[in-house]
């Protein structure tokens, strides 16, 4: 193993095989560079990254990477964070804080359904490009202007890009600032970091460049162009190139462009698994937690093909990702197989990002194999 692959960090005693896995994935190429983390009752009990950040770059302490929906769920934590300061109702309607979202039949769809993806808008009709998303006011207002595409309310539809637009105008509304500033100022930043939704010129050396997957499984071919995965997915196309530019990285995109560390989400996201406090920072109620576990959506996701359970803001246990723990666990994913995963039952958060893309939707055997290998060292 050369010296950029070898690995670095922390790994207390029992968590030995994640950091063998992770070494196992790293020597074989199924990973090119990743960082993984676990918070357990309070500890950083796992703290290790290896690999390339890109050619001839060995993945420092600080690098991040892009985790696409891992994203989402940082977004649920600070729109959680919210609620508990009485700034927003999950039960209120969207237009108590976008009156816009309103229009064309949408006037009864709930902050809530945003939160579980039954919004009945996971993307735009009209054409859009990269960079008309990135203006996150214009490309709201593309979507307070969809007709919906289904009943919403009605079943789930997975909000792939689009999610973090709808939460972005509930804040925006609500508070009198984007979410990406409410998440740097609020969240992360009183817990050290580590995570960004819009990285700043002066860290844009920080991120880890993507790596395309392999072909995917689907048949997209036999989906149709009504579909609404082909109706997302390519409107607009997010290529690995366009993701790795600069443009990109420091866009707010909070569906799919947040950049992070393992670390860094493990400690935020644990604010979750941990009652609401991590470090003496509490920002979380156990009554606001209560409400992540109200199923919102459940069944075959309209848009995923799988499927689905949702509860407010965060993935419950459910059949196609058999890898997840059972019991009072949230959780969420990124295409390419980011992922994090809250524990409540054992005070344990667990979170990988890695920079090499698998064929990865909600489950995938080298992103299972760590979640797998990290619950058993908690639950023995």
């Amino acid at each position: 193993m050369t010296e950029a692959m070898s690995i670095e960090g922390t790994c207390a005693d029992g968590f030995e095989p994640l950091r063998d896995l992770l070494e196992t994935n790293l020597a074989n190429g199924e990973d090119a560079g990743a960082s993984i983390a676990v918070v357990r009752d309070g500890e950083l009990v796992v703290d290790l990254w290896g690999g390339e950040a890109r050619p001839g770059v060995a993945w420092a302490r600080d690098t991040i990477t892009q985790v696409w929906s891992v994203t989402k769920a940082m977004g649920a934590l600070t729109v959680l964070t919210q609620v508990e300061k009485g700034l927003i109702d999950l039960d209120a309607p969207v237009t108590e804080y976008w009156p816009a979202y309103g229009a064309q039949g949408k006037e009864n769809v709930l902050v809530r359904h945003l939160l579980g993806h039954t919004s009945g808008v996971p993307g735009w009709t009209p054409p859009i490009r990269i960079d008309e998303i990135l203006d996150l006011e214009y490309s709201e207002g593309v979507l307070a202007d969809e007709t919906p595409w289904y009943e919403p309310g009605s079943a789930p539809a997975y909000q792939l890009v689009c999610h973090g637009h709808l939460l972005d105008a509930v804040v925006r509304g609500a508070v009198g600032r984007p979410l990406a500033d409410v998440l740097h100022d609020q969240v992360m930043a009183p817990l050290g970091g580590g995570f960004r939704l819009g990285v700043p010129d002066e860290e844009l050396d920080r991120c880890a460049d993507l790596i395309a997957p392999p072909p995917s499984g689907l048949d997209f071919g036999a989906m149709g162009p009504d579909h609404f995965l082909i109706r997302t997915i390519l409107n607009p196309l997010l290529s690995i190139d366009a993701c790795n530019g600069a443009a990109w990285r420091q866009g707010a995109v909070g569906g799919a462009g947040g950049h992070g560390n393992a670390r860094g989400i493990a400690r935020a996201q644990a604010l979750i698994s941990h009652g609401g406090e991590v470090d003496g920072v509490r920002l979380l109620s156990e009554e606001t937690i209560d409400r992540i576990f109200e199923v919102q959506s459940e069944g075959d996701d309209l848009l995923l093909g799988v499927p689905v359970r949702f509860g407010m803001g965060y993935a419950l246990p459910m059949s196609s990702a058999p890898a997840i723990p059972e019991g009072r666990v949230c959780w969420w994913t990124g295409y390419g197989g980011a992922i994090v995963v809250n524990d409540l039952d054992t005070r344990t958060t667990f979170a990988y990002a890695p920079n090499k893309l698998a064929d990865h939707m909600v489950a995938s055997p080298r992103t299972d194999g760590y979640v797998r290998a990290a619950f058993a060292a908690v639950r023995g």
